[in-house]
């Protein structure tokens, strides 16, 4: 017997249910009651406890939150032990206490261990912990995006090792196309932006401007614009200064101060501050010979010719003529040309990166139909071992001349382009390889093989589900299954070997199932009813384990809706007979 994993559910608040314990058993449990009941007790807050989403119409009506708390075994050194104590929590005598708190506006709160967590983390653990599957799964089974799916899982690391390669590679290659056509179709765009940064630049280079040319320039324009004045005013100030050598009277700036200085100079032994004032006009009358003698100088020195303004004017024009295009300034015309120069390089070299995505992209597409054939291969291998296994066990499901196949093939790409080459042919390829694999059933002999989606049944498909889900359990199990009435549309004898099957898969792992089935329930080592009861303005659930008496009356009434009836009390008794000696058969 194993050890049970999910010990116990306490549940308070949500949707009907004011205050109910789900005690669990190892092996195999059933959950029974009236339509929807056990559903929502068990499915539901299994689901919040793992995670789930949390819908704020759940919490019940009048109350603040509805809170859903789990007593589950974990085995030291387990995946989920391990995890949860990274995480902070602690485990009470090998068991890990999880709690989920829905409050009636929506927050949702989660705890593990008796530490605060994420949500995140209760669905992390649940890939560890438990096996949730119900008539949506069913019906997820249909798609083959679905059915691929379980082929890798069975298949494992015969699959997941190349398909990781081959994600990355896919990856890569969706990023090199991706920049391959954006290089190619803005070809025209770069190519002209490259023309227009060509010609500008070649502009400049033409002009050949210097830093801080074009002030130079203007200060000069304006000196040779105005060299005649500029000489004539040098020349008046210059005989200001030191005279005129044409007007021998003429009184200049420099005789006066020289006379000023000479008569302080014969008194300044008998007053200092006329002494200072002496040696201030000495200094004055050095300073006005220096200024004349520069414009002496200046004035022979002026450059008048009409030639050096003609040349420097044109220059200027031509300055001016870049910074109308490419700056308000020369240096900002250089700044322009410095950055023109790095992005022309870079947009000249798109070719060269054009040829090396190109080669890259032929080189991760060989290598994707490298990878996508051993996928092909290894699903092909794991897809015989696999429908072998679900055949086997549908025999146990009352289906013995069931036939499961898997046909797995590719489509032609529609360009070779858009394709990669797979055993010599070119096909089309997605995320995940270039095969679609699709799940068939023969459900007799003589019927030929058909999508599982166009040729099971209701009933056929409830127990191809439960096959499948049977050998996974072999090949990658998990300690606790919870089956949503999985067997939907099953009924007389096939139901029978449905419970069978449900009650050897709890040998070796803990089962939980909810079922309306009496066939099935009568498999169960427990049997819990979920009850409802009503006082005339509140409707509450509760949750009864079976036993005796009470399971008999439980599935009488499951089998003829009346739990009095001889007839079906017989009935019932057969059934737990037949479980108690068949169920491990």
């Amino acid at each position: 017997m194993v050890v049970s994993v999910l010990e116990e559910m306490r549940i308070r608040s949500l949707g009907v249910i004011d205050d109910a314990v789900v005690e669990l058993s190892p092996g195999f449990t059933a959950v029974t009651g009236e339509t929807g009941a056990g559903k929502t007790m068990v499915v539901t807050s299994l689901g919040l406890l793992l995670g789930g989403r949390a819908d704020p119409a759940l919490v019940r009506i009048g109350a603040k939150a509805a809170v859903v708390e789990g007593r589950i075994v974990v085995a030291d050194g387990s995946a989920a032990a391990v995890r949860a104590v990274e995480a902070g929590a602690e485990l009470d005598e090998g068991a890990l206490l999880i709690s989920r708190t829905l409050s009636a506006e929506g927050r949702s709160r989660a705890h593990v261990g008796g530490r605060s967590a994420p949500v995140g983390l209760l669905a992390e653990l649940a890939d560890d912990l438990v096996a949730v599957h119900g008539q949506t799964d069913q019906q997820g089974l249909l798609r083959p995006a679905r059915q691929r799916e379980a082929l890798d899982r069975y298949a494992g690391d015969a699959v997941a090792a190349p398909l990781a390669k081959y994600s990355g590679a896919y990856r890569r290659l969706r990023a090199v196309a991706a920049e391959l056509e954006e290089l190619t179709t803005r070809a025209r765009e770069r190519a002209q932006e490259a023309g227009l940064l060509r010609f500008g630049l070649d502009e400049v280079a033409a002009v050949e401007p210097l830093p801080g040319e074009d002030a130079e320039l203007a200060a000069e324009a304006e000196r040779l614009g105005h060299a005649e004045s500029l000489a004539s005013a040098a020349a008046v100030a210059h005989a200001a200064l030191a005279g005129n050598p044409e007007d021998p009277e003429g009184v200049d700036a420099t005789t006066l101060t020289g006379g000023a200085h000479r008569a302080l100079e014969a008194v300044r032994a008998h007053d200092p501050a006329l002494a200072a004032l002496a040696d201030r006009l000495g200094e004055v009358g050095i300073l006005l010979a220096d200024v004349a003698g520069e414009l002496a100088g200046y004035a022979d020195n002026l450059d008048a010719d009409p030639l050096r303004l003609a040349a420097v004017e044109e220059r200027r024009a031509a300055l001016t003529a870049l910074t109308r295009k490419y700056g308000e300034d020369i240096a900002a015309v250089l700044a322009w040309a410095e950055e023109s120069a790095a992005r022309l390089t870079e947009l000249e070299g798109d070719d060269d990166r054009i040829a090396e995505l190109t080669g890259e992209r032929d080189a991760l597409r060989a290598e994707l139909g490298a990878l996508a054939q051993a996928l092909t291969d290894a699903r092909t291998e794991a897809a015989e071992r696999f429908a072998g296994a679900v055949t086997a066990e549908l025999a146990e499901l009352a289906m013995p001349h069931a036939r499961v196949s898997f046909e797995i093939r590719q489509t032609p790409a529609a360009d070779e382009d858009s394709g990669i080459e797979v055993g010599g042919r070119v096909v089309a390829y997605g995320p995940h390889g270039a095969d679609e694999v699709e799940l068939h059933l023969a459900p007799h002999p003589g019927a030929q093989p058909r999508p599982i989606a166009k040729g099971a049944s209701g009933g056929e498909l409830s127990r191809v589900m439960l096959a499948v889900e049977v050998v996974f359990a072999g090949s990658d199990p998990v300690p606790t299954y919870l089956f949503d009435e999985v067997d939907a549309g099953v009924g007389g004898k096939a139901a029978v070997e449905v419970g069978r099957r449900l009650a050897r898969l709890a040998k070796s792992a803990q089962v939980v199932v909810v079922t309306h089935l009496p066939q099935v329930a009568a498999f169960a080592d427990r049997h819990l009813v979920v009850e409802k009861t009503n006082d005339g303005s509140v409707t509450r659930s509760g949750v009864q384990a079976m036993t005796g008496e009470d399971r008999v009356r439980e599935l009488s009434r499951m089998l003829a809706g009346q739990e009095d009836s001889e007839l079906a009390r017989a009935h019932a008794e057969e059934l737990l007979a037949a479980a108690r000696t068949g169920g491990a058969s």
